[in-house]
């Protein structure tokens, strides 16, 4: 975090967890018996979730939910914008995207970019029956017409403000924070 920024946790490390479970009770309750039911996480964050969610699905279920990870960094519309050289991620779908019922998991959703270009990602490697969305947060400032179907909870995020999900699978804490930018003084 920047020295002119302050954070609010927003979710706690069981927060996450009981938003994962309910996540998944739900998500169950729709897709029924999952007979064509994949998940797909945006790297990295997304991914992380994702495998949560596999987990607690498979408990439910007591069979087997095909997991992958999908990078989107090509398929960004501002990719020449964050450098010469982005680096890109490996893509894992080690399962036939034709005819499934695709759960695409993100953190956050902030403007429908990135669910965009992850939708237009797995079109790619074959035509889905269906498309859905699951996220943690959804923070509202869409800029594009795409909603998510699941949703963990709606923190509204003010112009200057951002929310951040920090997980354990990359070394740090479970937690959500929102991140506001302090005001410039103008005695300064």
């Amino acid at each position: 975090m920047a020295a002119d920024a302050t954070e609010e946790i927003i979710l706690s490390a069981e927060d996450i967890e009981n938003l994962v479970t309910d996540l998944a009770l739900r998500i169950k309750d729709v897709y029924g018996e999952m007979d064509s039911f994949v998940l797909v996480g945006i790297r990295t964050g997304g991914a992380f979730l994702a495998q949560r969610l596999r987990e607690k699905l498979e408990s439910l279920i007591s069979r087997t939910v095909p997991t992958g990870i999908i990078d989107i960094t090509m398929y960004r519309d501002d990719w020449t914008r964050i450098g010469n050289a982005p680096i890109v991620g490996k893509t894992e779908l080690f399962f036939p995207l034709n005819d499934a019922d695709i759960l695409l998991v993100d953190d956050v959703i902030f403007t429908g970019r990135t669910i965009r270009a992850a939708m237009e990602a797995l079109i790619d490697f074959g035509r889905p029956r269906s498309i859905q969305v699951a996220v943690l947060v959804d923070r509202g400032g869409r800029e594009l017409p795409i909603t998510a179907n699941f949703v963990g909870i709606h923190r509204q995020a003010l112009p200057g403000e951002s929310i951040n999900v920090y997980l354990k699978e990359k070394g740090g804490v479970d937690r959500a924070v929102l991140a506001k930018r302090k005001k410039e003084d103008p005695d300064g």
